[in-house]
This record gives structure tokens, C-alpha cells and sequence, in this order.
């Protein structure tokens, strides 16, 4: 067994359910819901080591009667939580804001009102997304904002989002669709690259000329979706098993929810059997993080890339500081996504190399 020191989590993204309202042609969840005796409940979760930081999702979190107890005991343990949510049960998302006033939430909305009930597949979705959102503006949260996936349809659409996104002063967050066991998807293809890419780089150049780094970090994740797209490398490495985890439904504990059966796909243990500090601590677990070292997929989503972008920060500091400067000046962003090379297995992350 390869040995190294087991590290302390400091993100996890808990999958409370597969059941879902919605028919997202980008996610096949919907297709494969889980039997609601059979999920996680709070209980569940007092293992839970302390962390920076829970994402809830799913399926659709809101979809759960008790989530209510499950973000009263997750608080033991993090100070911040986000849901991701359609937004669809909106009177149960404002009641829990209600109850949770610091607690984050993102509402998965994937373009403007036909474009986003086409892609998720249910008339009036955008607007109970949209009114959820302006409601919970108006009692005061502060932690809101869109979530949106781009995919071969949506792009531009993302683009007008963005601007919504800063008239209404709230958080805008991208992703770009994977294939993976979680979303039960393995056809999930940009074919319109180009246009994507050039829409992803707009959105660069307007992430830049915002006033918080944040949104200049944001801008190199976003080239890390083109990179993405364009099938390289990743940038920067997974770390996923050691720096976050993901839980799903029936409390198995995976490294990440990018993972493939045709590539390979383990669990660590599950939180029925052991406490979370025996599964992260066992040689099972190591063996998934051995297996992480070398996992040939590429994917750039924010549960992995985030925590690698924290502890790795100077490269995109370096970056951002640079082209922050080039904006101020009026001069083009320079979008030229770059492999890290901190001291990984130069497999990890590479497609190509398969």
C-alpha cells in the first residue's frame, strides 16, 4: 500500500436524494430516483467531521420533508451551506430561509424562460426559479444566486443570465456538463466548442472587469471549463478523497461524483456501517485516494476544483492579478489555459493518455 499522511476534509456535498421534479436532458437522476425509506436521514451525519463547508444537493434537496433537520445538524459541523436547488418548491425553500437565514442558496436556472423549461424539461420552471430568488432577496439573504450548466444549447443564454445575475446583485455560478454515475449520463458532449469556448470567454472578460477578486477567480475557473471543453489536462489537480468528499443517498462515501464504471469506481465505506473517521482513515479509503492519483478523467467541476484553487491559490492569483491589469488597460484577456505542475502524477487528469 502506497503510504502518505491521511488528510483532513475540508469540503463535502452531500447527495440527499435522486428524486427530482424536473427532466433535465443534461441528467438522467430523474430516471433513477431513490426509494425515500432508503436515503440518508440527519442522524446519519453526527459522525461528520468539522468543515469549511456542506453543499446539499441532489435530485432535488427541497423534494426531502425533513432537509430542515438535516441543515440543523450539518451546522454542527460547517459554518456555511449551500443548496442547489430548481427552485420548484419554492414555498419550502422560504421557509427553510426563514428558519436559516445565513444559509447559501443556488437555484440551477440553465438560460432564459424557453431555454431553461426546454433544457429542464418542465413548463414554468424559470419562473418559480426567478421568483424563489427575488423573494428570498427580499427577506434579506445574502448568499443567493444562479447556478447554470452550459451545454451544446445554452451558452449565450448563460451570457444573459450573467447579466441578470449583476442587476439583481447576486452570485452567478457556472459548470459545464459531465458524464458520470451521478448524473447517469455518458453522452454528454460540447460539439459547438468554438462557440462555447467564445461565449466562456466573454464572460471572462466581463468577470474581469467586476470590482471583487472573487469574481477574477471565477474568471480563471471559467477558463478551466475551457480547457474542459477543449479536452485537455486539468489545470490543477484532483484532490478529490482528501480535500472533500461526496455522501450520496445510501451513505456510501465516494471521493468525488465524477466518476465512471468504464474508468473505475469505488466507495471509501459507508456511514451505516462505520463513523466517518474510520472510513476516512481505513486502507479502503487509501486505496481510493492511490486511485485518485491517477484518475485519467478531466472533469473541472467546482467540488474539486475549488478546494485544489484554495490550496494551490498562487496560480490562479498570478493569473487573475495579471489579466485584472490587462482589463483595467483596455488590453484582451489572455485565455490560455496552463497545466499546473505542482508535483502530480502527470496521468491524473489526462484523457489523451488513456
Amino acid at each position: 500500500m502506497e503510504s502518505f499522511t491521511i488528510p483532513a476534509p475540508t469540503d463535502a456535498s452531500i447527495i440527499l436524494t435522486y428524486r427530482c421534479p424536473m427532466r433535465c436532458q443534461m441528467c438522467n437522476i430523474w430516471k433513477n430516483p431513490t426509494n425515500k425509506s432508503e436515503e440518508i436521514k440527519a442522524q446519519d451525519l453526527q459522525t461528520l467531521p468539522k468543515l469549511k463547508f456542506i453543499n446539499l444537493t441532489g435530485g432535488e434537496p427541497f423534494i426531502r420533508e425533513d432537509l430542515s433537520d438535516i441543515v440543523e445538524e450539518c451546522y454542527k459541523h460547517t459554518k456555511r451551506i449551500v443548496i442547489s436547488t430548481s427552485g420548484w418548491f419554492e414555498d419550502r425553500v422560504i421557509a427553510l430561509a426563514k428558519k436559516f437565514p445565513h444559509v447559501g442558496i443556488r437555484i440551477s436556472i440553465e438560460g432564459l424562460s424557453e431555454k431553461n423549461d426546454e433544457l429542464r424539461g418542465h413548463a414554468g420552471g424559470f419562473d418559480k426559479g426567478l421568483r424563489t430568488l427575488l423573494r428570498l432577496k427580499d427577506m434579506g439573504l445574502k448568499d443567493i444566486g444562479f447556478g447554470c450548466t452550459v451545454s451544446n444549447h445554452n451558452s449565450k443564454d448563460m451570457l444573459a443570465l450573467y447579466q441578470l445575475s449583476k442587476t439583481m446583485n447576486m452570485e452567478f455560478a457556472t459548470a459545464a456538463f459531465h458524464n458520470s454515475y451521478y448524473f447517469h449520463k455518458d453522452d454528454n458532449v460540447i460539439t459547438n466548442k468554438q462557440e462555447v469556448c467564445d461565449d466562456f470567454k466573454q464572460l471572462i472578460e466581463w468577470q474581469l472587469k467586476e470590482k471583487h477578486p472573487k469574481s477574477w477567480f471565477r474568471a480563471w475557473f471559467n477558463m478551466g471549463l475551457i480547457n474542459y471543453i477543449e479536452g485537455n489536462r486539468r489545470m490543477l489537480p484532483c484532490e478529490a478523497g482528501s480535500a472533500n468528499f461526496f455522501i450520496d443517498p445510501w451513505g456510501e462515501v465516494y471521493p468525488c461524483n465524477g466518476l465512471e464504471e468504464k474508468y473505475w469506481k469505488k466507495s471509501m465505506g459507508n456511514i451505516h456501517d462505520k463513523s466517518f473517521t474510520e472510513i476516512w482513515e481505513s486502507e479502503k479509503a487509501q486505496a481510493v485516494r492511490t486511485q485518485v492519483r491517477s484518475c485519467p478523467k478531466n472533469c473541472w467541476m467546482v467540488g474539486t476544483a475549488s478546494p485544489v484553487m484554495h490550496k494551490y491559490i498562487k496560480y490562479p492569483m498570478k493569473w487573475a492579478l495579471r489579466n485584472k491589469c490587462r482589463s483595467i488597460m483596455g488590453k484582451c484577456v489572455c485565455i490560455e489555459p496552463k497545466w499546473c505542475d505542482v508535483g502530480q502524477d502527470p496521468r491524473q487528469g489526462d484523457l489523451k493518455k488513456r
